[in-house]
């Protein structure tokens, strides 16, 4: 498993891929189409310790559903959802707030992260993620996406 040190590393944003990193990548469709997904709640908890750390964080999705503004609402942090291009996106987040892309940390686990995280100076993946991500990432966590991935960048961060 790749791993690096993430208290050396300068990181001054911390970017969340919404499905498969903060939730198992899976929908649950009811008979009228409304989708629902199950998130961990000590993800949760990471997200909010992060914040004590003075790290901003940001959801990148391209999933248009509103379940993820609402998930970056109760944390706390900003959603940017239903984009197609989630390194644009990324860079004109780091303009507008004056974050160097090198002191990124992109943590994403499908192939539309790809791009993004070739342009941010850190980037991780959960346990599950898409091999070609893993192969590519600097980090791949033990947790998978969705059980514990926030929860255990926190404790990389702090321990």
């Amino acid at each position: 498993m790749k791993k690096f040190d993430f208290k050396k590393a300068d990181i001054r944003l911390i970017v969340y891929d919404f499905d498969g990193v903060m939730t198992d990548n899976t929908a649950i469709v009811d008979e009228n189409g409304k989708e629902s997904v199950v998130v961990n709640r000590g993800d949760g908890y990471g997200v909010l310790q992060i914040k004590k750390l003075n790290i901003p964080q940001v959801i990148i999705s391209t999933e248009e559903n509103k379940v993820v503004n609402v998930r970056g609402q109760k944390l706390g942090i900003p959603a940017i959802h239903g984009i197609e291009n989630k390194k644009t996106v990324l860079l004109d987040y780091c303009l507008a707030n004056h974050i160097a892309p090198d002191n990124v940390l992109f943590i994403g686990n499908d192939l539309n992260d790809y791009e993004a995280m070739t342009i941010a100076g850190y980037s991780a993946a959960p346990q599950d993620a898409e091999p070609e991500i893993k192969e590519y990432v600097d980090h791949v966590f033990e947790a998978k996406g969705g059980k514990g991935v926030i929860r255990e960048l926190y404790r990389e961060l702090t321990t």
